[in-house]
């Protein structure tokens, strides 16, 4: 028979063990929780360093139709010359039904899903990026529900892909898709993305072909961290676009002959657009690419490479990534039908190996 104090003693010890038990149950599950963090914009702009836009396939109308399909073997190709990511264009909205609900063909989305598979299982960070979307710049309004439902569909489909792999949601806002415009309809795709990527980094460039004087008016939303700023730079245009036939705005086959010869008045002009759009990514605290910039074929290859340099340079100094335009085509930094690149480019965008 116990005595009173043993009773008591054993009462106390069991009390002790049951709120032990019980503490040690309320606590696991909040041990065992791992949260989701979000890649550094800044690390990952390092990572996408040096690259190269794969223009001219995707983005037309009909991959093949501007003389240029993508292969596997260009991957390689990018991989082993020593640039660092790829930006791959795309014309969704060329191949997605007019009406609601605007489903993107599925053929399509397997040939994307393929060339972003390329890229990522040759570790090359991959710049998705919606192009070509030109019936927005006539009639944006009439487009936002459409805009909107192709990133309903990709957003989704890639939730699962490697933080290397970024979205970018729109190129080169221009004409009715006006700075304030654009900012309205950035937010929503962007919430459209955060539903189902709520870490993925996101790429945005502002109003006017993304060009640094209308960064000014660029409205990201602040407390989203997970973004990279897009700029592209074609200047002077009657150099870089001289002889192309899609300028309208001005006969540009007046500019034919212009060279550029890195004088120190032309140099200074590149310069001082760099270090407007690099102010803006200190004060605002955001890594900054460029992902657009070339000088068309028509232009002797001796102003190109001086010109391509010089602006490589110029953005990787100022911590800047880039996306050269473009592979092959037009502005091709590779001839596909010799299988060899175009030394001059190539030297004045990559480093010496």
């Amino acid at each position: 028979m116990f005595k009173a104090k043993e009773v008591l003693l054993y009462v106390a010890i069991g009390l002790f063990l049951l709120i032990a038990v019980g503490f040690a149950v309320v606590e696991e599950p909040r041990e065992a929780v791992v949260k989701e963090i979000s890649p550094d914009p800044f690390e990952l702009n390092k990572r996408l360093g040096r690259g190269v836009n794969l223009g001219n396939a995707l983005d037309a109308p009909n991959e093949g139709e501007w003389g240029f399909t993508l292969q596997e073997e260009y991957f390689d190709l990018i991989k082993q010359a020593g640039f660092d990511s790829v930006r791959l264009p795309v014309r969704w909205s060329g191949h997605a039904l007019k009406e609601k609900p605007y489903t993107i063909d599925p053929n399509f989305f397997n040939r994307v899903d393929w060339a972003i598979n390329c890229a990522l299982s040759r570790n090359l960070p991959v710049i998705l990026d919606l192009h070509h979307y030109r019936e927005m710049y006539d009639d944006p309004n009439s487009h936002k529900e459409r805009y909107l439902a192709l990133w309903k569909q990709i957003a989704p489909r890639y939730k699962d892909y490697p933080d290397i792999l970024l979205f970018e949601l729109f190129n080169e806002p221009d004409d009715a898709l006006t700075p304030e415009l654009w900012n309205e309809f950035m937010k929503e795709a962007l919430a459209i993305v955060r539903q189902s990527n709520p870490h993925r980094t996101v790429v945005i460039g502002p109003g006017e072909d993304n060009t640094i004087p209308e960064l000014k008016f660029l409205d990201i939303p602040k407390d989203d961290r997970s973004i990279i700023v897009t700029i592209h730079y074609y200047w002077p245009l009657e150099f870089t676009h001289q002889g192309a036939a899609w300028v309208t705005k001005a006969d540009s086959n007046e500019w034919m002959g212009t060279k550029w010869s890195a004088a120190e008045a032309e140099k200074k002009a590149v310069v001082d657009n760099f270090n407007i759009a690099a102010a803006w990514a200190k004060e605002n605290n955001r890594p900054m690419n460029l992902g657009e910039f070339g000088a068309y074929e028509k232009a002797d290859m001796e102003s190109r490479a001086r010109w391509t340099k010089f602006i490589a340079d110029t953005a990787v100094e100022r911590g800047m990534s880039f996306h050269y335009w473009q592979f092959d085509s037009d502005f091709a930094v590779y001839d596909t039908k010799n299988k060899s690149w175009i030394k001059p480019l190539f030297d004045a965008l990559l480093p010496p190996r």
